[in-house]
């Protein structure tokens, strides 16, 4: 190719162009534009600056150590949980956990798939398992993975006098439980700390064990101690860099609960018992002291194995699932003595109120008069009054006096919704465990906007009896009946009392009122109390079995239609002794054989063991 010279005239001539140009001077907006640029860019430097040095100094500050040293965590001992009486329900051993450390691990590949074959063989795990868990891990938050909490004494012993590259084996804690099912939703459990864990809370190390549900999740912060730390530094070339740094662990503090441990013991064994008789596998019972709140019991079925937790995952009926406060239910006629207060208080009926019940009634069908709707009772029960359709359960009575009927006036599904609200219905009652669910209450501008319906007679019908689209939790259901037993007072409930750390008290779970409602609901009260102690008492009474205990009893029964009236939820509430109070109850049994007959000798077995080791023969609570 031909290269065409470039002479010194062509130079001239552009030249002779760029002298006839005029210059133009930049207009001020410019100026301007680029100095509101750079002061933005400065701004963005400046407060990045800030940010990393201030907000994200720990996790980068942690991380820069990583990528300098070899960091070894101690576990510290979590604090150990305690019973009301002192004993512990959960507290630690020591043992031995065996951590992987990658960079030590050979560098050929034969050798280093050798290796992952004998370190499965030593915890007793397939090497394509150990493998994917090797490759799942989140590398960029730590460089170490523990591939065991709990060695036996073999894979110790191996680990000890075998030379087996990336694997050491390091002094750990595992948690002990009194009774790993019966406590599980109580207690919960603990679980390595995950990136989204780390995002959180900084200050948690990529090793830390934290509290995933219960009082271990609820009181973590307490619990977890400070885990100790040997950092070792080396330089570029990977030579040590002078004495080793160790902090030694901290303990976490002591958590002492209101759980009556062996009650705890009884009741879940006495429920799960009943559950294998009637060939049924979920419920739930909850305890409570109805003048403070403070929780005696919590058992949820299926449980769970608490040191185990992964095996119960994808296990049938959800064991993971807390019924007590997570699981929401239609409560049947437990939800009457409520109802019965309101009716009461606002002058719909007096105690001297009858109300015949046929068995059945009948109100116009707008839409076929020929065909009018039906609402049943569960039997023909004639003439009630408050105290008697309590005792009996009549649901004509109950139909009436919420949604009215001919010449009975009735509350309203407006004013019943007010009455739902002021006995804590509807939210959450602030127990101190995590996941506590609030119920549903349905009202007519809630179904004309979900469903496009009016609200009509026949759905207050069906609330007032417990059914419909009302939604409650069993602790929920049982807090309010705890504040008929003392007169008024919603009590927040409460499974820890204290939190302490060597003789220092660091929290106290002082009582907390809800909400009080004494003075609104005194003139209702001693009709409803002698209504609930009928059921337990009278020939009709729907739990009549129960006056043969040597002590009174206040209770109410409830069966309620689910899946299309499929199956039965049974639900028993009561408190005794009737007349001071101690101890109030709630025993559900789902898909339930024969309905509330099913609750009812599950709630005996619970009052009387409560009234002979705990009443009668009171033990001292330190």
């Amino acid at each position: 190719m031909t290269r065409t010279p470039f002479g010194i005239e062509d130079v001239l001539a552009d030249r002779a162009v760029e002298d006839t140009l005029l210059e133009v001077p930049l207009e001020t907006k410019v100026f301007r534009v680029v100095f509101g640029m750079s002061v933005a860019i400065v701004l963005a430097v400046v407060f990045q600056i800030l940010n990393l040095a201030v907000n994200e100094h720990e996790r980068y500050a942690a991380r820069a150590e990583a990528n300098v040293s070899d960091i070894r965590v101690e576990p510290a001992p979590r604090g150990i949980i305690r019973d009301r009486f002192g004993n512990a329900l959960v507290s630690n051993v020591p043992s031995w956990s065996a951590v992987l450390v990658p960079r030590d691990l050979p560098a050929d590949s034969d050798a280093r798939n050798a290796t992952f074959a004998r370190i499965a063989e030593l915890l007793g795990e397939d090497s394509a398992a150990l493998e994917a868990r090797i490759a799942a891990k989140d590398w960029s938050v730590s460089d170490r993975l523990v591939l065991s909490d709990s060695l036996t004494q073999e894979a110790l012993l191996a680990l000890s006098t075998e030379s087996i590259p990336g694997v050491r084996a390091e002094r750990s804690f595992e948690r002990v439980h009194a009774d790993p099912f019966a406590y599980a939703h109580l207690v919960g459990y603990t679980g390595r700390v995950g990136s989204a864990d780390l995002a959180d809370n900084p200050s948690l190390h990529p090793e830390s064990v934290i509290g995933r549900a219960g009082i271990e999740a609820a009181y973590d912060e307490f619990l977890r101690g400070k885990e100790g730390r040997t950092v070792t530094f080396w330089n570029a070339r990977g030579e040590e860099q002078g004495d080793a740094q160790y902090e030694a662990p901290l303990a976490g503090a002591e958590v002492r609960t209101f759980i009556d441990g062996e009650f705890q013991e009884f009741v879940y064994e006495r429920f799960t018992r009943a559950l294998r008789e009637l060939g049924r596998v979920s419920g739930a019972v909850v305890a409570l002291d109805p003048r403070s709140g403070e929780v005696k019991s919590l058992v949820s079925i299926p449980s769970f194995e608490s040191t185990n937790v992964a095996r119960y995952l994808s296990a049938s009926h959800d064991p993971l699932f807390n019924r007590v406060f997570q699981g929401a239910y239609n409560p049947g006629s437990t939800i009457k003595p409520l109802v019965g207060t309101a009716a009461l208080t606002e002058g719909v009926v007096t105690p001297e109120t009858s109300i015949y019940s046929a068995g059945f009634i009948e109100i116009p069908n707008p839409y076929d008069p020929s065909r009018p709707s039906r609402f049943l009772d569960n039997a023909a029960h004639g003439w009630v009054n408050i105290r008697s359709a309590l005792a009996r359960s009549s649901n004509i009575y109950f139909y009436e006096v919420a949604g009215g009927f001919e010449d009975q006036l009735g509350i309203g599904i407006e004013k019943l919704k007010q009455w739902w609200e002021r006995f804590g219905l509807g939210r959450t009652t602030g127990i101190d465990l995590p996941g506590e669910r609030a119920g549903f209450l349905p009202d007519p501008e809630w179904k004309e906007n979900a469903r496009g319906e009016p609200w009509r007679v026949g759905d207050t019908y069906n609330v007032a009896i417990g059914q419909g689209d009302l939604l409650v939790t069993p602790l929920g259901l049982l807090n309010y009946v705890a504040s008929i037993a003392n007169g008024g007072t919603l009590w927040k409930p409460r499974v820890a009392r204290s939190v302490v750390e060597g003789n220092a008290v660091r929290f106290t779970n002082e009582p907390e009122v809800l909400a009080d409602i004494s003075g609104i609901i005194a003139g209702a009260l001693p009709e409803i109390r002698e209504g609930m102690r009928d059921v337990a008492r009278k020939d009709y009474g729907t739990a009549r079995s129960l006056s043969e205990l040597p002590f009174p009893v206040a209770a109410k029964t409830g069966t309620a239609q689910v899946e299309g009236n499929t199956k039965l939820n049974a639900f028993f509430v009561g408190y005794a002794p009737a007349d001071e109070p101690e101890l109030a109850i709630l025993v559900l049994v789902e898909d339930a054989k024969e309905g509330s007959l099913n609750t009812v000798p599950v709630a005996r077995d619970i009052f009387l063991w409560y009234y002979n080791e705990r009443i009668k023969n009171a033990p001292l609570i330190p």
